[in-house]
């Protein structure tokens, strides 16, 4: 049997494949910027995946905040612990991107999610990548970047009323608690990025769609034309973000002379595919 798991910073969709049947399962998922090696092993033991657990012969696993050695051993040693008759392999989100829209085949690949990266794949391996530096230094266009830019300006009596008193009546926060959330609180990307569905839903409002653009052109500016030739490169999308937001994301490829791909919210399924 083999196990297919895709994880960002929220959650982890599983995917085992036995006999060309394939069977569904999610945990938290486990950036290891944000969890450690006994976290993981003690969500996995509470998780539906017990039960098929000695049955998995390989594993492949591929989760944001993967870039280095450093951060695959962390989740590398509790995956290998729980399922120990498989032979498991840790890799960087951004290769399973790859793979998932690009197959074999060179280009741009972006994943804008919780988070936000970007590659530059040849269709074996990534030769080119700009640091991502997360939410607080980075991640330009994702969840956390969108939530945290609207969370301030909020705070900041920046947005037009109308928008203050329908936040104010769906979350109920008040200003300590947001701080609270973000600064003694686990994990604060996953609280920021839970705001940008809020902001989706008021994105016809012109100071909030104002807002998102200037986040994407932000995610151009600092990542996409950081890379080689490429205006002669399709860009291709994977997330949460980059498929709710794809039309407003298009337009400013647009403005830079970007040819946009595949837009996938989730590369699970078509991870399943490139390994079987």
């Amino acid at each position: 049997m083999i196990l297919v798991a895709d994880s960002g910073s929220t959650k982890t969709d599983w995917r085992l494949i036995n006999k060309g049947e394939t069977t569904s399962f999610e945990t938290i998922g486990f950036n290891p910027y944000f969890v450690t090696s006994a976290g993981v092993l003690t969500e996995l033991v509470n998780s539906d995946l017990v039960s098929i657990k000695d049955d998995v012969t390989q594993v492949y696993f591929y989760a944001a905040g993967c870039a280095t050695q450093e951060k695959r051993n962390v989740l590398q040693s509790p995956l290998s612990t729980f399922f120990s008759n498989a032979k498991v392999e840790v890799e960087h989100d951004m290769l399973a991107a790859a793979r998932a829209t690009t197959g074999k085949s060179k280009g741009l690949v972006a994943i804008l999610g919780t988070g936000s990266n970007s590659c530059l794949y040849d269709g074996t391996e990534i030769v080119e990548n700009v640091a991502a530096l997360g939410f607080i230094l980075g991640d330009y266009g994702g969840g956390a970047d969108i939530g945290k830019t609207f969370i301030k300006s909020l705070i900041g009596r920046e947005l037009p009323v109308e928008v203050e008193v329908d936040f104010n009546e769906e979350y109920k926060l008040s200003t300590p608690d947001v701080l609270d959330a973000v600064y003694k609180q686990a994990l604060p990307n996953r609280f920021l990025a839970g705001f940008s569905k809020f902001v989706f839903q008021h994105i016809n409002n012109p100071v909030i769609l104002k807002m998102v653009e200037h986040r994407f052109e932000l995610f151009f500016e600092k990542n996409i034309c950081k890379y080689s030739d490429y205006q002669n490169n399709t860009l291709h999308m994977v997330g949460s973000i980059a498929y709710i937001y794809q039309d407003i994301f298009k337009k400013t490829a647009e403005k830079h002379n970007v040819k946009i791909g595949k837009v996938i919210k989730q590369p699970i399924e078509e991870l399943v595919k490139y390994h079987v």
